[in-house]
């Protein structure tokens, strides 16, 4: 066994979802496919959002923050994935290791702060409709934002820094298709006592808490449209595509807690793991975009105004 020194030298195997060779043109083109589509999907919505001025108001924001997250979420992992089948590796160093899973834990914790961020937004709208212009104020809406960031990378940096603590063999094998921080710890032979106290520590703190504050959110948003006499339907759209997001968002990342703990599969649980990461980030772009007419209206004008400088420039 080598010293936690030594770690730095290394060279870990990704098993990836499968290791029978006919499968993996398969799933190339399945990733490549999806990940272009969230990639396309997300940055489209960015671009509409920026260029036009009806959307430039706190939801509008926070939803743009949210595209911007899931691609470079999306981002950490499915490259590397891609590469790897491409040129029949399994192999990643260990810094390649450890940055992936720095930057996975990161935008993770980012998209939980931006829902919450987001489901804030919705409940100010509605619980206090006449105020929401005074209360959601740039100023705020930035800092948010920024509190969101700060927040992840912390608890990013700490997450790293205490793996960077463990001792590692020379060599071993993933059994997941990037640097999952569970597979991580439970892969080191050192003691990770500290490592799992934190890592639970911080699921609670930073997992649990905003979906209790999504929760409660809602909670007074169901019950202020209720009170309505009129315009129920119009006020509980204005939310229906975040509650949607915010739903499948969870409801995928505890099925891949729940098939993890339940199965003690690594093969399952690399499976949920690539729905939770490709598929939600692929779908949210079409589930805003499909049921927000402010969206729609923004994408019909972005590609016109695309359609006419291309002519122009032709011309």
């Amino acid at each position: 066994m080598e010293t936690g020194n030594d770690t730095q030298i290394s060279k870990f195997l990704l098993l990836g979802l499968s290791g029978e060779p006919e499968l993996q043109p398969l799933l190339f083109g399945l990733f490549l496919s999806m990940y272009l589509i969230t990639v396309f999907g997300n940055l489209l919505l960015i671009l509409a959002v920026s260029s036009d001025s009806h959307l430039h108001t706190p939801m509008y924001f926070f939803l743009a923050n949210l595209s911007f997250a899931d691609i470079c979420f999306t981002t950490t992992t499915v490259p590397k994935m891609l590469w790897n089948i491409q040129v029949q590796s399994k192999l990643i160093t260990y810094e390649d290791c450890l940055s992936q899973m720095f930057f996975f834990i990161l935008f993770e914790g980012l998209d939980v702060f931006l829902l919450t961020v987001m489901s804030f937004d919705r409940f100010v709208a509605i619980c206090h409709p006449l105020h929401y212009t005074v209360i959601m104020n740039p100023r705020l809406c930035g800092l948010l934002v920024l509190v969101s960031w700060i927040t992840s990378i912390l608890n990013s940096l700490l997450e790293s820094l205490l793996v960077l603590q463990l001792s590692f063999c020379t060599h071993f094998h993933i059994p997941h298709f990037f640097c999952e921080l569970h597979q991580m710890i439970q892969l080191a032979y050192s003691d990770t006592f500290l490592n799992d106290t934190v890592m639970y520590v911080s699921v609670v703190l930073l997992a649990c808490c905003p979906l209790s504050g999504i929760l409660y959110s809602y909670s007074k948003i169901i019950s202020s449209i209720y009170r309505i006499s009129s315009g129920k339907y119009k006020a509980f759209s204005t939310c229906a595509s975040h509650l949607s997001v915010v739903s499948l968002f969870y409801c995928t990342s505890l099925g891949v807690y729940l098939s993890s703990a339940a199965t003690q599969s690594s093969h399952t649980s690399a499976v949920a793991s690539g729905m939770y990461m490709v598929v939600t980030p692929m779908l949210n772009p079409f589930i805003y975009s499909l049921r927000n007419r402010d969206i729609k209206g923004a994408l019909m004008r972005f590609s016109g105004m695309a359609a006419l400088k291309g002519s122009i420039v032709q011309g």
